[in-house]
């Protein structure tokens, strides 16, 4: 059982992510897990910075801290041959504590470079041409592809680690927890739900299963709520709505009748440890064993406090 924590690029600028990310060190994290955002979801988030930048430099300052992107769209807004040496470069600059987390993406982010956004079954069909294609040139050598939607030619990634990447693919029901067994190394989800695992070893699936687990941490139970009601009610949208929506001003509009019970029963929020622990325990239970805190609260070093001294170790007691 692995505990990380959720860096939100959205919500903090990129001196403070890698400020936080050097405290969850210390805090005891495993690891820390970055969103990976061209727009925040609100206005109100305020901050989008380069994730590719940000995590070179927290590999710089910290030695034990795993590192994964979670997750990346190695489809539209980048080429998957930017990503296998994005990704490459980063395992070596980390010495080899890089997870490569990947997904279809969503509109938000991707319809920045003018080149629209496809339906689902676009969007699976791409990803799955996208992963051949870092697979094809991580075997090293020039390497050419030729897809439905994307093509490669006569590349080479020529800094390639001893070890490559873990590729974690994000799936949300059958065929993408399928991908994720064919052209992965491990899982990744946002809800607790076993029939996603169920499927990914129905296909062969092995590896790392990561999740992230909703929390909104203050000593007010109120002024937690608050929080994130005011820069996570996007979370509520759910994924048919998270995925097309093109920018923060749509989110604002489509979140807008979220009110506090909504976060009461997605988050677990407050200073009681025993919430927090029980949010995290349904996604073990289901069988995930590398457990995302993600923190909607408003105070991030009393967050990250509060893990070190009542939270982390729990929770990895529960695997």
């Amino acid at each position: 059982m692995q505990i990380g924590y959720k860096l939100a690029s959205e919500g903090f600028g990129p001196q403070e992510i890698i400020r936080q990310a050097v405290r969850a060190e210390q805090a005891g994290f495993d690891f820390v897990e970055m969103s990976d955002h061209y727009h925040p979801w609100l206005d109100e988030q305020g901050h989008s910075s380069f994730t590719w930048s940000v995590l070179g430099a927290i590999a710089a300052k910290t030695s034990t801290l795993g590192l994964a992107t979670g997750v990346t769209c190695p489809t539209v807004r980048y080429h998957p041959a930017i990503i296998a040496q994005a990704a490459a470069t980063m395992a070596l600059i980390s010495d080899g504590r890089f997870t490569l987390g990947v997904g279809a993406g969503e509109r938000l982010n991707e319809h920045v470079v003018g080149l629209g956004f496809p339906s689902v079954r676009g969007r699976h069909e791409r990803l799955r041409e996208a992963l051949e294609i870092i697979r094809l040139l991580w075997q090293g050598g020039y390497r050419s592809y030729e897809g439905k939607h994307l093509q490669l030619e006569d590349a080479r990634v020529f800094d390639l680690p001893d070890t490559l990447p873990v590729i974690a693919v994000a799936a949300s029901g059958k065929a993408s927890a399928t991908m994720a067994a064919e052209l992965g190394d491990g899982l990744f989800v946002t809800e607790p739900e076993s029939s996603i695992i169920e499927h990914f070893t129905a296909a062969g699936g092995k590896g790392p299963r990561y999740a992230e687990v909703p929390l909104a941490w203050a000593t007010d139970e109120q002024q937690a709520v608050q929080a994130a009601l005011k820069t996570n009610r996007w979370a509520l949208t759910g994924w048919k709505v998270m995925s097309e929506l093109p920018n923060p001003v749509n989110f604002d509009a489509a979140s807008a009748t979220v009110e506090e019970h909504h976060i009461r029963q997605q988050f677990a929020v407050g200073p009681d440890a025993e919430q927090h622990v029980a949010k995290a325990r349904a996604f073990v239970e289901a069988g995930y064993d590398h457990i995302v805190l993600m923190n909607a609260g408003p105070d991030p070093d009393g967050f990250l406090d509060f893990c070190r001294d009542d939270l982390i170790e729990r929770v990895r007691a529960l695997g």
